[in-house]
């Protein structure tokens, strides 16, 4: 693992939606007893907090789901989406419940271990959504409440910033939440293969 090195604290305490864009090109790094996987980021959803109706935390809804979310940034918010694992950053300050979901990444290392995670699906389909991307990577619940600055769940250094551009639209599937539904908080890595879905960007 010496060869990745893992965000500083300092990172982590950018306001959500900046954060949401610098983590565009970091590599997510999983260590487990079958070995390393890892992947460039290449989507993310920012959620923000009280105010915002799709967020888990809406109206400063605390639940022991929830309660990382109240925690220090850079915290690991796991949980389960029907039989999904989600994978999210924890951000903004304690007390302030925001929160930004990792949609897709683009494999790195490990891929014979995220084959076999995800039999017969193609190289593309192994992690161009949230809930394949813990799958290939091995990324389980009881990484919940651990912190992206170590291990064995790490958010490492990665692409350059300028080597790629960022677009910008609405989050996916959240469509019973009003207004929330049409803020542009999903950022992409522009032109990448690995994304979850596709729409019309607003930027």
């Amino acid at each position: 693992m010496n060869h990745y090195v893992p965000m500083p604290q300092s990172f982590y305490e950018q306001p959500t939606l900046q954060l949401a864009q610098a983590l565009l090109g970091c590599l997510l790094v999983k260590e487990t007893e079958e070995g390393v996987a890892s992947g460039y980021i290449v989507e993310t959803e920012a959620y923000m907090g009280p105010a915002d109706r799709a967020a888990h935390s809406f109206g400063n809804r605390r639940t022991k789901r929830t309660e990382i979310m109240f925690g220090k940034a850079g915290s690991v918010y796991t949980y389960t989406m029907h039989t999904h694992i989600l994978v999210n950053v924890v951000s903004s300050d304690v007390g302030s419940p925001e929160a930004i979901l990792i949609r897709a990444v683009e494999p790195f290392e490990g891929t014979s271990l995220m084959e076999n995670r995800r039999p017969g699906r193609s190289r593309k389909e192994w992690t161009n959504g949230p809930g394949k991307l813990t799958k290939a990577l091995g990324i389980q619940m009881n990484d919940y409440g651990h912190h992206f600055t170590a291990s064995p769940l790490t958010i490492c250094e990665g692409w350059e910033q300028d080597s790629f551009h960022i677009s910008s639209g609405p989050r996916i599937g959240i469509e019973n939440t009003g207004e929330a539904r049409d803020y542009p908080w999903r950022y992409w890595v522009e032109g990448n293969s690995y994304l979850s879905k596709m729409r019309s960007p607003t930027t």
